[in-house]
């Protein structure tokens, strides 16, 4: 079922885990310490749902017939991290359509609305039911069904916890509610109602995908299990930094899942494991890399093969046995919840964030940062020369500004260091907690956009290019509160900015 190559070499970890595998499969909350032990014993779930998830499928049925007798075609995910990553590696991986907005960049929410909803399902998923970013999506369309007379009720699909502030006032206007295993940590859920009840709506045979997981399980209870050795190897000094590729994978997006599941369960108290997803046209770096690369097909130096429902059930084991030999706890966000309040407190006035005036101004774009240099070449071989690791955070479309990613490649090849690219906010339920909680060795650039898009999210007073830029107003505070190597770039004219930043890097 599992297949992995390059990870046969004996590590002393081995034994130590084969010791443990029967007590996570008996959800043991005591594995990674007193302090972990208390959320631990609420996280423990996804432990069960290739089979536990089954109970779903019969209601799934019903909410897939409902949804086809209104003739629904068009399908928008509203949801962050966990909530959306899962279902649109599934969607991808069947050759579904499934519209994501995990973003508050004005430009890619405004991008996302079909010009006529009277086709189109909105699948509003949260666990927490406060998830800034997608509660201000669902106050959007829900105004926009109201403005085009159309009934939410036949159009909204509710994924929550039970009694969380999105099953409340989801009840009260009357929408269709699934619930969610509140025992199950969101970046472990992906065969929980998260991953499956939107795929569900798009047709994908689910059983497939909790058959498979189930049968990769059984080959876990075995001495050198596969996800052992794949976790002993990452939990190697030489495997702080962990190069993902989806390049001719089966399963586009899947380095994103297991991007996030990993950099936010691992990365606190001064530790972790940081992943790098690459893209899909830099196989060609594997000679360059200073890293090692997963992929996930026959012939690569380091690969797992399994089928999509195998790949998740596997991931959260290696997750889980990997923040055992960290000795920290997979199960909380410390950081990720500090960037939130950070918003929080400037978007209600609490916190101003004003920065200096630019430190370099040039027609496309301006700089801030408290380094005084004359070109941005200059700050962006600063920026290379410090820390163990980059971080591109781009606070923009991922539909339209997607040359942007370029600046990875091409910092990568100037430095042969690890460089990570992360979408904000995105990124935050991600890489973030990592950032900011793993060891402090990284150099952050950040990128700004402005929008020509003032959409007002009602209800809020606010557009989303204000909620946007207090999220990374938010996150630039976290990273410089920690003394951190930090640079801004805001662009005034995207495409004209993006252009003039490549031909840049490439003269690095």
């Amino acid at each position: 079922m599992i297949r992995t190559q390059g990870f046969d070499e004996p590590l002393a970890t081995w034994e130590v885990l084969n010791k443990i595998v029967l007590r996570l499969s008996q959800k043991d909350p005591t594995l990674w310490g007193k302090d972990a032990e208390q959320e631990a014993a609420t996280r423990l779930n996804w432990i069960d749902l290739p089979e536990s998830s089954r109970e779903l499928l019969p209601l799934l049925d019903a909410l897939s017939a409902w949804s086809r007798e209104l003739g629904h075609k068009n399908f928008i995910l509203c949801g962050m991290g966990g909530s959306s990553l899962a279902p649109e590696v599934i969607a991808a991986s069947f050759g579904r359509r499934l519209t994501i907005i995990d973003s508050t960049d004005p430009e890619q929410i405004r991008d996302a609305l079909p010009s006529k909803l009277d086709h189109t399902c909105v699948i509003i998923s949260s666990k927490s039911g406060s998830t800034i970013e997608t509660a201000a999506a669902k106050a959007l369309l829900f105004q926009k069904f109201l403005d085009s007379q159309l009934d939410p009720t036949k159009h909204f699909v509710v994924i929550t916890d039970p009694a969380s502030p999105l099953d409340l006032q989801s009840q009260r206007e009357g929408l269709r509610i699934v619930y969610a295993d509140p025992y199950v940590g969101g970046r472990f859920s992906a065969l929980s109602a998260f991953g499956l009840v939107p795929c569900a709506l798009l047709g994908v045979d689910l059983s497939l995908l909790l058959d498979d997981a189930a049968d990769a399980v059984t080959e876990f209870m075995q001495e050198n299990s596969s996800v052992i050795k794949v976790a002993s190897f990452l939990a190697q000094e030489s495997s702080r930094y962990l190069g993902l590729s989806d390049l001719h994978s089966p399963m586009p997006g899947l380095s994103f899942w297991i991007e996030q599941l990993i950099a936010e369960s691992t990365g606190k108290e001064g530790r972790g494991v940081l992943p790098v997803v690459l893209s899909e046209d830099d196989s060609d770096l594997d000679d360059l890399a200073n890293f090692p690369i997963i992929r996930f097909h026959d012939g690569a130096k380091l690969s797992v093969i399994a089928p999509l429902g195998a790949q998740f059930i596997f991931w959260e084991w290696v997750t889980a046995l990997l923040s055992y030999l960290l000795q920290v706890d997979p199960f909380n966000q410390p950081n990720v919840t500090e960037s939130k309040e950070r918003t929080s407190e400037i978007l209600a006035g609490k916190r101003k964030f004003v920065d200096d005036q630019p430190a370099l101004e040039d027609e496309f774009f301006d700089i801030y940062s408290p380094l005084r240099y004359q070109s941005i070449t200059q700050y962006f071989i600063s920026a290379l020369d410090s820390g163990h690791y980059l971080a591109i955070m781009a606070y923009l479309n991922r539909g339209s500004d997607i040359p942007i990613v370029q600046l990875q490649r091409e910092f990568f090849r100037k430095s042969n260091k690890p460089i990570t690219f992360g979408w904000g906010p995105r990124f935050l339920h991600s890489t973030g907690q990592f950032h900011k909680g793993g060891p402090r060795s990284g150099s952050f650039i950040q990128i700004t956009a402005e929008s020509e898009d003032r959409v007002l999210i009602p209800g809020w007073e606010i557009t989303f290019q204000e909620l946007i830029s207090a999220q990374a107003a938010g996150d630039a505070e976290a990273l410089r509160a920690r003394g951190l190597p930090f640079l801004r770039i805001h662009l005034k004219d995207r495409q004209a900015g993006i252009t003039a930043l490549l031909k840049i890097a490439k003269e690095l």
